[in-house]
């Protein structure tokens, strides 16, 4: 590990059908304890099915925009500034809950899920991704996915799935 600063448009950068992301700092730089990576989100994007984590915890710092997240039975909104604790174990979402577009940085702990995006983004997404790639992508990091849940969180939440990359 060595000092480095990331820069604004450093990292590899991609969309994975939903949202955006960019990997800031991967485990190895970190000693495996943590992850970085930044979503930018267009306005009203459903990041993902409601989903569980066996393995990490998530924490998503707001840097613009508003972003909700479902955690458990729990609906909150955190604007620029909030901090959104996503714990392992927990079923939860998170989307952009506004007509602008949100950038969120999202803490990997411990790190090791960074991984689930890159494989994603090599697979072409949501939108092009066969289901058996991503039931085997899902057992791979521990995580469980409710795919049936899209349909009531975008007309509960006023959302689309899958968004559109930001430019």
């Amino acid at each position: 590990m060595s000092a480095r600063v990331v820069g604004p448009r450093d990292g590899i950068a991609g969309f994975i059908g939903s949202i955006g992301v960019r990997f800031m700092l991967d485990g190895l730089d970190a000693g495996n304890r943590f992850a970085l990576v930044e979503h930018p989100m267009s306005p009203r994007a459903l990041a993902a099915p409601l989903h569980k984590h066996s393995r990490e915890d998530e924490y998503s710092f707001v840097i613009e925009g508003r972003v909700g997240a479902l955690l458990g039975d729990e609906v909150v909104i955190g604007g620029q500034g909030s901090l959104i604790f996503k714990p392992r174990n927990q079923w939860h979402t998170f989307w952009n809950a506004g007509d602008e577009p949100a950038r969120l940085l999202e803490i990997i702990s411990p790190a090791g899920f960074e991984k689930f995006f890159r494989e994603r983004l090599s697979l072409g997404g949501v939108t092009q991704m066969e289901a058996r790639s991503l039931v085997d992508l899902c057992a791979r990091y521990g995580l469980e996915m409710d795919l049936d849940s899209i349909p009531g969180l975008v007309e509960r939440f006023s959302l689309r799935f899958p968004g559109e990359p930001l430019k």
